[in-house]
């Protein structure tokens, strides 16, 4: 840590060095005179996707005004919008007004967007329109979703302190969201295991999308998805649509934005996700076919090149390509690919234990390395204007190998010898089929239905070497999983919705097979409230790895006592209540409850069930697994967020809640989640520097957890073995001290006249607070010692888009 700390402030102090003009300030409220840029976009009809021809867009508090309309295809074009926050007002005859409060436009790059409007179930000579849908941001993309739905931007990621521009580190600010440590960027909701989190990436189900990201889990340290390409997502917490199914407890169902089809436009940038150069734009001047490339290197593996390493040097790299090409006036074909290599050393030589290292062990050397490659192809058309289908094929690759020594000491730190003690290589490919078809009745009904079939394709090899030689893993061959959804939605009256689905799944390797039914209620208390309720059962998955670990029988033999494992299974049930207090304050209530079952326990009585597992590293090496285990969630969430207006914003959120587990042996336990409560406290503020229509931003943070439960260690034991000896029969009962982080990121943006550069530093946990991440037993020394999470630690950054 204290390497890397050194040579961050390395980078900080280089990046300091780019000039900048400050005056004085004023706090922004509007956009002023000077640079300008063009925003544009599409306008579409939620539930067809059919242009919406006609509909009005205005720039708002902008003198004079500045405005247009939609063509034959639904586009438009604004020149000469200033540059700054501004609010766009979207309004079309028989469709819901919409109103985007914050739209960030720069000198340097286009403002493209893609909207869609509602129609309107009655008619305006007919009766008052009681509801507006006031605010984009506030609305998901899924227009099946009725609770637990949080949609974002990627401006929240680059703009939230703490956040690095990661989607599941700014999600950490969300009610009921905490981080299960902060080494990596896994994310707890609601008390369940990181390992219940679906990722979706342009309707395709994907791998762990990061950087050292294990199979089996689903973060990592650093994020393989690039924030710079991503366009307005969804964050789904619990009673989810129908359409995501082997997904337990949350969804990242992430977009990627389309490429400029007009003009071309390039980016350049360096913070902790590494130095990153981008393009987009068309192929030809008359052509409406776009592309979209970024490349990110790591800079410790730069610094690596030419020389200068460190004990632990992380390398990786990563590349992002999309292309969007319009076939005809109804269809479009759009392929895209994500791919990345990570790998770090650790030697045990180099770890100095009286520094509390979490990043490695001295009793080990250990060599993993990660790969991550997806790449897909679809084709959408608009069969009528009332009905759109999806066709997607898509391929993924993730390779994990994992080797590591066991180092014995003779005295001191002298090494008497390195020992083979591990060797693992994983292997899993994936080629998938997506149909999707989506037809819309009228303004009162709207239905869409699917399939998804994935081929599955493993190679897993795994073998423990020292102190017992153990093969764990030898298994290759294929099977597959397929599901069929359909989903209804169904408008009563302009305040009574209705969301409705069924889904299924099969899962070839044994056979098992679950049915899903899901639905949801929404009303409309008054023109600025709600009330929503919603039920859902979700099933999904032990990891593909689980399947195939061995278990060493009496003969010596090896069998696959977990291959047939079913689904875990979780009832969900949501009430919400959503007040928007003001244009910009709005207030959310949603209590949950979770009751999970048919979770893998082992077979004889024991501690031990999946839904404890998918935080760390390595794989589950359980055997003679049964989905006997049950577990429950229950808790309340508070949000109050203003959204970015007069030049500020904040969102506060807190959650109270209980997560416990029970496993073979009949005790209910605390999970390792059950921090019992979570807060977060976020703001913001910008403010207008000099004449150049340049802006100084400070974001603020705040989070604090309960302390996470672990399973105590059994000293006198440990001290004989000369390694860990846990006390099981008391798992999960010793609570650690309560969490608390504070984060600061200054930011600096410059506009010219065709670019931009933006400078910020992220300082990370300011307060330098000491917060447990794990207590370890050393045999060298014979002690059990306390390892803390991340430092202060100051994480700069900078980017140029022109």
């Amino acid at each position: 840590m204290r390497h890397l700390f050194f040579f961050l402030q390395i980078v900080l102090a280089a990046v300091a060095l780019v000039p900048a003009a400050w005056a004085q300030s004023s706090a922004l409220t509007q956009p002023q005179e000077g640079a300008s840029q063009t925003v544009r976009g599409t306008v579409l009809d939620a539930a067809a996707k059919a242009p919406v021809i006609g509909a009005t867009v205005v720039v708002l508090g902008v003198d004079p005004p500045l405005g247009g309309t939609t063509d034959a295809d639904g586009r438009f074009r604004l020149p000469g919008v200033p540059v700054g926050r501004v609010k766009l007002r979207i309004t079309s005859i028989g469709y819901e007004d919409l109103q985007l409060n914050e739209v960030t436009v720069t000198a340097g790059k286009e403002v493209v967007l893609n909207l869609s409007l509602t129609e309107r179930l009655t008619k305006l000579d007919e009766v008052q329109v009681v509801y507006r849908r006031s605010e984009d941001r506030t609305v998901p993309n899924n227009e099946m979703a009725t609770v637990s739905a949080r949609p974002f931007s990627p401006l929240e990621a680059n703009r939230y302190a703490g956040a690095l521009g990661d989607p599941a580190r700014m999600a950490q600010n969300f009610a009921g969201i905490s981080s299960a440590n902060d080494t990596r960027n896994d994310i707890v909701v609601r008390g369940n295991s990181p390992a219940s989190l679906l990722w979706r990436l342009e309707g395709v189900n994907i791998p762990n999308p990061n950087h050292f990201g294990s199979q089996g889990t689903t973060g990592g340290p650093v994020s393989l998805l690039n924030n710079n390409l991503l366009a307005k997502s969804d964050f789904l917490t619990g009673a989810f649509p129908a359409e995501y199914a082997n997904a337990l407890g949350s969804v990242f169902d992430l977009r990627l934005r389309k490429g400029n089809d007009e003009k071309r436009e390039f980016l350049g940038q360096l913070g902790f996700n590494g130095i990153e150069v981008g393009a987009e734009g068309p192929y030809s001047k008359n052509s409406k076919a776009s592309y979209l490339v970024n490349y990110r290197y790591s800079i410790f593996s730069l610094l690596k090149a030419v020389g200068y390493s460190i004990a632990g040097t992380p390398e990786y790299q990563d590349f992002t390509f999309k292309t969007d090409v319009p076939v005809g006036q109804r269809g479009t074909f759009s392929a895209w690919t994500l791919a990345g290599r990570s790998n770090i050393t650790f030697l045990g030589k180099d770890v100095d234990s009286t520094q509390a290292d979490v990043y490695g062990d001295e009793s080990l050397n250990s060599r993993p390395t990660f790969s991550t490659g997806i790449a897909a192809a679809s084709y959408e058309h608009r069969l009528t204007d009332r009905t759109v289908g999806r066709f997607t094929l898509s391929a993924s690759r993730t390779s994990q190998q994992f080797d590591s020594d066991t180092i014995l000491y003779r005295s001191g730190r002298t090494v008497e010898a390195e020992i083979p003690a591990e060797r693992n290589k994983f292997v899993q490919e994936k080629l998938s089929a997506n149909l999707m078809v989506s037809h819309k009745f009228s303004a009162r009904d709207a239905v869409t239905a699917g399939a998804i079939v994935d081929l599955l394709r493993y190679d897993y090899r795994g073998e423990q070497l020292y102190p017992v030689a153990v093969v764990e893993r030898n298994a290759d061959g294929t099977t597959a999983l397929a599901q069929l959804y359909a989903q209804w939605k169904h408008r009563f009256t302009d305040r009574l919705t209705l969301n409705a689905g069924l889904s299924t799944s099969r899962f070839e390797l044994n056979g098992s097979t679950v049915v899903e039914p899901r639905a949801g209620l929404q009303y409309q208390l008054t023109p600025s409230s709600t009330l929503s309720a919603a039920y859902g059962l979700h099933s999904a998955l032990s990891p593909l790895l689980t399947y195939f670990y061995q278990s060493r029988q009496p003969d010596g033999s090896y069998a696959l006592t977990n291959r047939d494992l079913g689904f875990t299974r979780s009832h969900h049930f949501v009430l919400a209540y959503d007040r928007q207090l003001t244009d910009n304050l709005r207030l959310r209530a949603e209590g949950y409850y979770q009751r999970l079952f048919d979770a893998p326990v082992e077979r004889t009585p024991s501690y031990f069930s999946g839904l404890t597992e998918g935080a760390d590293f390595a794989p589950t090496n359980k055997g003679n697994l049964v989905n006997d285990g049950t577990g429950r969630n229950y808790g309340v969430e508070l949000t109050l967020e203003r959204a970015f207006a007069q030049g500020y914003y904040f969102l506060l959120t807190t959650s109270v809640f209980d997560s416990k587990y029970k496993g073979s042996d009949g005790v209910e336990r605390n999970t390792p989640f059950n921090t019992k409560f979570v807060a977060n406290a976020l703001v913001g503020r910008e403010f207008r520097v000099g004449r150049r229509d340049n802006t100084f931003t400070v974001s603020l943070r705040a989070a604090t957890t309960g302390g996470r439960y672990v399973t105590p260690i059994n000293y006198e034991a440990s001290s004989q073995a000369r390694t860990a000896v846990f006390r099981y029969n008391q798992a999960f009962s010793q609570q650690q001290d309560a969490y608390f982080r504070a984060d600061v990121k200054l930011g600096y943006k410059i506009n010219r006249a065709r670019l931009t550069h933006e400078i910020a530093v992220d300082l990370q946990n300011v307060s330098n607070r000491e917060n447990v991440f794990q207590q370890a037993y050393n045999p060298r020394t014979n002690r059990i010692g306390t390892a803390y999470q991340q430092g202060f630690l100051p994480v700069p950054f900078y980017r140029v888009t022109f």
